[in-house]
């Protein structure tokens, strides 16, 4: 049965993987006129459509289980229900994400895809911090090390190895707030899910529900209304839609890889999206992938590896205690 797991979770991963990496190419694809605020709206009303049926499948489960007295009426009423308590804060959370997606294509714009993907490896780093400054989780010294250990190879990619970082691309900032805000946010979302008061595709659909609204609701405040025929154009849907499906079926693939295999291997396995990233960068968008990346992806990739396997002993000694 394990290996059976394994097998799946594997088969999960290599399409997330690909899924992925391939994100940042079908940003940096998209017509220019396609500015990143109606991108991003876009994204996040496609990623609920996607969503929105595998939330109802996920109640029909919880409801046959209740029935067939695998879980008590309380626990079904809890994972029903309880989002409804939470709806402030969830409406928060999704209006932060509509405002990252902005941020998160733009960045992507300006800094490209290469180096954006290594920036938003940085996420990893963000949640060990607000894992322990909000959650009191613990953090070792080698995590600290190494989390220096990740910052230090991407600022070798991207400075090209200068180090000169007053010459960093707005787009490498913009991309390292969102990484910071992002963990941020699921830091302070975290507490639903440990509760049980929400499951993870439930979280991502009414995200993802707050975020349209937010988006569609503001987009012609700050464009003119005349941008209602780019949102009609055909073209304009179909990058809108692919890039919207692309980056919600990787979410999903992600729960998926997560319900076969441990997270640190997941994380592991779903960091070498690097290397798809910028492979179709080289190939489709006419990026350079210097000796500098090359370090800077060993570097950060080598990183991770070693902040989530440690973060795994850490569990084990505390389960033994």
């Amino acid at each position: 049965m394990e290996k059976k797991n394994l097998k799946k979770g594997l088969l999960f991963a290599s399409f997330g993987t690909f899924l992925g990496g391939f994100n940042p190419i079908i940003a940096n694809s998209r017509p220019m006129v396609i500015d990143a605020y109606l991108f991003a709206a876009l994204t996040v009303i496609v990623e609920a459509i996607i969503f929105f049926p595998l939330m109802m499948a996920e109640r029909k489960k919880i409801k046959y289980d209740f029935k067939k007295k695998k879980i008590d009426f309380d626990e079904k009423d809890l994972l029903l229900n309880g989002y409804k308590k939470n709806i402030p804060l969830l409406a928060f959370t999704g209006v932060v994400f509509g405002g990252c997606m902005i941020l998160f294509f733009l960045g992507y714009q300006l800094a490209g895809a290469i180096n954006g993907a290594l920036v938003v490896k940085t996420t990893v780093f963000f949640s060990l911090f607000f894992g322990w400054l909000i959650l009191s989780e613990k953090v070792s010294t080698k995590q600290v090390i190494f989390s220096f250990v990740l910052f230090f190879g991407l600022f070798l990619a991207v400075t090209q190895g200068s180090f000169d970082l007053l010459e960093l691309s707005v787009g490498v900032l913009v991309l390292l707030v969102v990484s910071c805000v992002w963990m941020f946010t699921h830091s302070i979302a975290k507490p639903l899910l440990d509760r049980r008061e929400i499951t993870s595709i439930q979280m991502v659909f009414i995200r993802n529900i707050f975020s349209s609204i937010f988006l569609f609701s503001t987009y012609f405040i700050f464009y003119p209304l005349a941008n209602v025929n780019i949102l009609m154009n055909p073209e304009t849907l179909f990058w809108g839609i692919l890039m919207g499906a692309s980056y919600g079926c990787g979410l999903y693939l992600w729960y998926r890889v997560l319900e076969n295999i441990e997270i640190n291997k997941a994380t592991v396995i779903l960091s070498s999206n690097l290397i798809v990233t910028a492979f179709f960068a080289m190939i489709l968008l006419g990026e350079v992938f210097t000796i500098f990346h090359l370090m800077g992806t060993i570097l950060v990739i080598m990183s991770i590896i070693v902040i989530v396997n440690q973060k795994k002993e850490e569990d084990k000694e505390i389960e033994i205690i």
